[in-house]
């Protein structure tokens, strides 16, 4: 038991206490005091008698903290945080303000480049429809090999449809982050840059990246099998190009509007995962083709609507979001789900349908770029 004595000139101060060998505490003078406790116990001298406050430290937030008080409970989709620091602004609106000109800058952007890489795509089918021409008449007067691997690679490759040849791509990034998850020495690295926060100090590229990013084998394994199931209907409705335009922002756009209900309601915590892009392609297939019947991979007898099924997922998150619910991420799902809804039926009028200009301005450098020889005619 830590014991203090008070000390003052010209001012009467309160007694010390200390208990003695026999049980009870007697009163100690003021001379007493020091010598009885000893180097063991401090010794204050203050002009005025009463306990000085010591300096209250602040430190960084290390877990979540919302309205209610209440510790945030990690889910198990993602990483052990005992060891993150969180450092939440003193202006929440303000963090906003960096991930939503990234959202719109990003969206853009990706729109863009998917016009581009659909204006590259068309020149380089006509070109290949003429080499596959001369590469047919090659084959046929070449010896055939017979258990050649690469052969059967590209059997396989070819009887898979447009859109999960599309779908193949973002799978294998999924499970290249889920690996480097289980790499010890870049946990720190993998849990500032993969999982989207507000409260972190980096925003803006956590939005597109945890968007490829999986802590539980259950949780990419499910997201990856509703992406496979639905990406023949999505790359049939919107085409390769647009597809991936769509899913990029998608993934971008749902994390930020995680972020403005984290914010909103003070519920800090970190989100990844793909649910909130492919939730986007749920519900424009869905509003696509609202009369499709769909089922659950566990229950296959019992089937409904892809209508009231995107009602239901809707409904669920709602409620989800508003009740504070935090195994999912409920407010990037919704988030994702009206972009689909929304893109399907608006944005694609809206943006992919005035995308010639752009595609012209590309034409025109392609075909004319820079003159060689650098001189004027």
């Amino acid at each position: 038991m830590a014991l203090q004595g008070w000390v003052q000139r010209g001012w009467r101060c309160s007694p010390a206490w200390a208990p003695p060998l026999g049980g009870g505490y007697r009163e100690l003078s003021a001379t007493q005091a020091p010598r009885l406790l000893g180097r063991r116990f401090n010794l204050f001298v203050q002009q005025k008698c009463g306990f000085r406050k010591a300096p209250r430290k602040v430190e960084p937030r290390r877990s979540d903290t919302g309205s209610s008080g209440e510790a945030y409970k990690r889910s198990a989709l993602i990483p052990p945080l005992e060891e993150t620091v969180f450092y939440p602004s003193p202006y929440p609106i303000r963090t906003l303000v960096k991930p939503f000109f990234f959202t719109i800058g990003f969206t853009g952007c990706a729109f863009g480049s998917a016009a581009i890489w659909q204006y590259e795509s068309l020149k380089s089918r006509v070109q290949s429809y003429f080499d596959g021409i001369k590469a047919d008449w090659l084959d046929s007067i070449r010896p055939q090999k017979e258990g050649n691997l690469r052969k059967e690679i590209n059997k396989w490759w070819n009887s898979l449809s447009d859109g999960q040849r599309t779908v193949t791509g973002i799978i294998a990034a999924n499970a290249l982050v889920f690996c480097l998850w289980r790499v010890p020495s870049l946990q720190r690295t993998m849990i500032r840059y993969f999982t989207s926060n507000p409260a972190s100090k980096v925003l803006c590229s956590p939005m597109l990246l945890s968007t490829f990013s999986h802590f539980s084998l259950f949780h990419m394994a499910a997201n990856m099998y509703v992406l496979w199931s639905f990406s023949s209907s999505i790359v049939n409705i919107l085409g390769q190009e647009q597809f991936v335009a769509v899913y990029l922002s998608a993934g971008v756009i749902s994390n930020f509007v995680s972020y403005v209900c984290k914010v909103a309601t003070g519920r800090y915590g970190p989100s990844l995962g793909a649910s909130g892009a492919i939730m986007t392609v749920l519900a424009a297939v869905c509003t696509k083709i609202p009369e499709g019947r769909l089922a659950i991979i566990f229950l296959p007898v019992f089937t409904f609507t892809a209508g009231n099924a995107l009602k239901a997922i809707i409904a669920m998150d709602t409620a989800g979001m508003i009740l504070g619910w935090k195994f999912f991420d409920h407010a990037a799902h919704l988030g994702g789900a009206l972009f689909g809804i929304w893109y399907i039926t608006y944005g694609h009028e809206l943006i992919w349908k005035n995308r010639e200009p752009l595609v012209k301005i590309w034409h025109e450098i392609r075909t004319n770029g820079p003159k060689k020889g650098g001189g004027s005619e």
